[in-house]
């Protein structure tokens, strides 16, 4: 941080109070710049961070110039540096990012550097929540048990990453069992207000996680970043951004008394989609803004992944500050960030039409027309009236394969498969449900939808309801106060007895943790080729992700989540039809026992107190017996072990010298896939169990690990031969080549099918690069380093895209693989590409942000492309290999 003499904005620097002369501030205000009263609030904190670090060499007075000229620039794509407070990773993405640590430390070594300057400069924490799955549910031990088979699983993991709590500096773990990094965060970690070094200044973060931006419903500017890019923000160096434009989103009205929070997410998810707010910041604003609780706010800024923005921002106001104290924030950190915030402009009321700022373009949605809705089956943005879920997923069936369709033959619609469960027969069709999960960081941080999840749940007992016993239940909330709350009103007992017990405390389903399904309910799937159903109180329902044998996958809030269970199908009118019978045979409507947003408000001011945050939160750290006793070496470097599975030290630094390459011309490659639109970073990149066939499991069944213990992708990461095995080994993949879901291509020079990995293989014994041909929104989905780690490793030199996900192309780019982009109009399909040419791409000695460079094919087919360097930081991480490249070198500079 600059706030030493150097920094020009040092005029500017005053106390916080009299009473307290230590305690600093740079008072933006002081600048006497009309223009900083007038810029969206989260600009106003990027101009913070640009002021407090000023130093003329990363962060120069030019950069502060152009975040105060915000109205004029946010058109132009100009760069500016951003440094965040804080760097937030879950253990899905933190293991890879702590082999990067201890394998950079090796090669600055190599180098003859000093190993120990590779260490967090900016604060990180790193919540281990992805880990845990649903083996075990319906049982009074089944968290117990799930724990234990999670700890047993991911053993070794989890001592590398206590070996790196203690190695690296700066970084703190909490342990397993604790809950969602998302919402730790939200009720534990963030600080709204940082009082460091004697400075007071905002809170922002980046993560490893796309999700990230949860926090930004607290006021706390954070959004998702590749955890390459996260590893270079840890080492101190400042991200460079394209300075955003700014979505002002005006919310107004009043919600009717049966609308949950999930129901206001996935309507404005689906406008949001529809305005197109791609690479932008949206900032929430109007008075339907205070109507909202802060875990309300939150459970919208969640989902700005499934929108397409940066952040989704909700200014600091009362209501935040009522936040921190009920969840047990200290009374003199409450002062300083109220007084901080107040003095420097960015305290908002939201009632206040002087304090609305100019924004790029401003939206509404009035509140009073939300509607019960879920979203799917495929796509979070795809919102369905719940009074159209029956109509909408008996289209699907027969919709040709796409987003919307299964292509389901019209004379099978009314297939019917009779199965045995618990020796007694029951009947499984097409929208019949087989996984019910309240789940994911979206909701469980809600106390609104979680009690009343629990208040349905206790009306359909008391009606006599229950839930078929082979539909696979689940209750994984993102921390302990949950559990707390939810036993302290009485509603735990009820949720049990639907089968909605307590399996964990982390990311389960939502994240393809959801564990088998019983034998006998997959073979009655596979027998009749049913469209099975999920649904879950998540923000992910991609193919593949959740179950491989759930086909249609639906969103919902945890209400309808269980309503859906007792229901056993989609393919339901609540409005017309019952869902389920009392004991007397009398039919029970949804309405007679979904509870109003009064009876759970009631129930939430009684039950949610501040000392049940402060009980959880004070022994979170030590909480965990397993943890503290894992037993680690005290080394600063990494011993690594030849004969792990998990763990390996990656090639990505082999060879690495200081002098920087040439930059290399691609001539005559293949093209690896040929994909469509919406490519997830699941496809590329899956993050749920190996399966049995693949390229990861032949590789592991030859190193003596059984099927039982191969675990899952996302558990693997720290190991890179699993991980460029299991790249495009998503079952769901598309690939135009074959016109059929596999995770398989074409050898060309050979004409044979086979898995990627081994195609990418035969292709690199040859010395051949590879291409991926894509379509719009390549790598949409989760913030996925091995999205582009395992494409690096499989010898694909670039991808051409019709666009690309904002995390993603970062990564792409963090790791040395050039996006290219189709000019306007053109794409695949407009210029006659069938995947089958061969590719030549000469890139001159000069390269410039955004360039564009001429595609030449073995045809003798010549076209333009936009190369997506965005900007000259991302040239020069290009022009030494990758952004972990230009650390190394760097850090080894004596």
């Amino acid at each position: 941080m600059s706030a030493a003499g150097n920094n020009p904005f040092q005029h500017i620097v005053e106390p916080l109070s009299p009473e307290a002369p230590s305690q600093k501030f740079f008072n933006l205000p002081k600048l006497g710049d009309p223009r900083y009263e007038s810029l969206p609030f989260s600009i106003r904190i990027l101009l913070e961070s640009a002021i407090r670090n000023c130093d003329e060499f990363l962060v120069k007075s030019s950069d502060v110039e152009n975040i105060l000229n915000w109205k004029e620039t946010q058109s132009r794509s100009v760069e500016v540096p951003f440094r965040p407070a804080r760097v937030i990773l879950q253990d899905f993405t933190g293991v890879p990012a702590v082999v990067d640590f201890a394998a950079m430390r090796d090669a600055v070594k190599k180098l003859g550097g000093d190993a120990e300057k590779i260490n967090p400069v900016c604060p990180a924490d790193l919540v281990i929540d992805h880990s845990i799955q649903v083996d075990f549910n319906r049982k009074a031990d089944s968290l117990q048990k799930n724990q234990d088979l999670e700890f047993d699983r991911n053993r070794e993991r989890f001592q590398f990453l206590k070996w790196g709590s203690k190695a690296f500096k700066n970084m703190r773990i909490i342990p397993p069992g604790s809950g969602i990094v998302h919402q730790v965060n939200l009720e534990y970690l963030a600080q709204v207000v940082f009082n460091h070094d004697g400075f007071c200044y905002p809170d922002s973060v980046v993560g490893t996680d796309s999700h990230t931006t949860m926090i930004d419903g607290l006021g706390v500017l954070g959004w998702g970043v590749g955890g390459i890019e996260a590893e270079a923000v840890m080492l101190g160096q400042p991200i460079s951004m394209v300075l955003p434009e700014v979505v002002g989103y005006k919310l107004h009205g009043t919600p009717n008394k049966f609308i949950t929070s999930t129901d206001i997410v996935l309507t404005v998810t689906k406008h949001l989609r529809q305005v197109g707010v791609v690479g932008k910041f949206v900032e929430f604003f109007g008075p339907g803004v205070a109507q909202l609780s802060i875990a309300d706010r939150a459970t919208i800024s969640n989902m700005c992944p499934e929108y397409g923005a940066t952040a989704a921002f909700f200014p600091v106001d009362n209501v935040s500050l009522k936040y921190l104290e009920q969840t047990g924030r200290e009374p003199d950190t409450l002062a300083y960030v109220a007084k901080y915030l107040k003095a420097a402009a960015m305290f908002r009321d939201y009632n206040d039409v002087a304090q609305d700022p100019d924004f790029t373009q401003v939206v509404e949605l009035d509140l009073g027309s939300v509607v019960p809705c879920c979203s799917g089956p495929k796509r979070p943005q795809d919102r369905i009236p719940v009074s159209e879920m029956k109509t909408d997923f008996d289209t699907c069936l027969g919709e040709k394969q796409g987003f919307k369709g299964f292509q389901v033959a019209p004379e099978h619609h009314g297939a019917a498969i009779p199965f045995l469960f618990n020796e007694k027969e029951y009947m499984l069709s097409h929208g019949s449900v087989v996984i019910a999960a309240i789940t994911s960081c979206t909701n469980t941080s809600n106390p609104s939808v979680m009690l009343g999840a629990g208040l349905l749940a206790k009306k359909a007992v008391s009606r006599g309801l229950s839930v078929k016993p082979y539909i696979k239940t689940s209750l994984s909330p993102g921390s302990g106060v949950v559990t707390y709350y939810l036993k302290e009103s009485g509603v735990m007992d009820y949720l049990f007895q639907l089968g909605f017990e307590v399996v964990g405390y982390g990311c389960m389903t939502c994240i393809g943790n959801s564990g088998p399904l019983p034998d006998s309910v997959v073979e009655a799937i596979t027998k009749g080729d049913l469209v099975a159903a999920g649904v879950l109180s998540g923000n992910r329902n991609f193919e593949g992700r959740v179950h491989p044998n759930t086909r249609a996958n639906y969103l919902a809030s945890p209400p309808l989540v269980i309503a859906y269970a007792i229901a056993g199908t989609v393919r339901i009118d609540f409005e017309k039809e019952p869902i389920g019978t009392d004991p007397e045979g009398r039919p029970v409507f949804l309405r007679d026992i979904w509870p109003t947003r009064d009876e759970i408000q009631e129930v939430e001011r009684k039950f949610v107190i501040p000392s049940m945050f402060k009980e959880v939160y004070e022994k979170i750290e030590k909480v965990n017996e397993r943890w503290n006793s894992l037993v680690v070496p005290s080394d600063s470097l990494y011993t690594w072990d030849d004969k792990s599975t998990y763990i390996k030290s990656p090639p990505f630094f082999d060879g690495l010298t200081m002098k920087l390459p040439p930059p290399e011309s691609i001539k005559d490659a293949y093209v690896l896939l040929n994909l469509g639109d919406s490519v997830t970073t699941d496809h590329i990149s899956p993050a749920g169990n190996i399966a049995r066939n693949s390229a990861a499991a032949r590789y592991l069944s030859d190193r003596g690990v059984t099927p039982r213990e191969y675990n899952s992708y996302g558990s693997r990461r720290g190991n890179d031969a699993v991980m460029a095995r299991g790249t495009f080994a998503n079952i769901r993949l598309f690939n135009k080549f074959l016109k059929k879901q596999a995770p398989q291509t074409i050898h060309f020079p050979t004409g044979k099918t086979l898995d990627v990995f081994d195609a990418a293989e035969m292709y690199k014994q040859s010395g051949v690069p590879l291409l991926v041909l894509a379509g719009k929104e390549y790598g949409s989905g989760s913030s996925r380093d091995w999205a582009a780690k395992g494409p690096f490793l499989l010898g694909i030199k670039a991808v051409l895209a019709e666009s690309y996900e904002r995390i993603h192309r970062s990564n792409l780019v963090g790791m040395g693989v050039i996006p290219l982009e189709y000019l306007p109009g053109d794409n695949a399909e407009s210029l006659g590409l069938t995947g089958q040419e061969r590719y030549t791409i000469l890139f001159p000695e000069l390269l410039t942000p955004r360039m564009m460079v001429d595609v030449k094919l073995d045809t003798g087919k010549t076209f333009k492309v936009l190369v997506r360097f965005d900007t000259d930081v991302e040239l020069t991480y290009f022009h030494h290999g990758g952004i972990l490249n230009y650390m190394i070198r760097k850090m080894s500079q004596n």
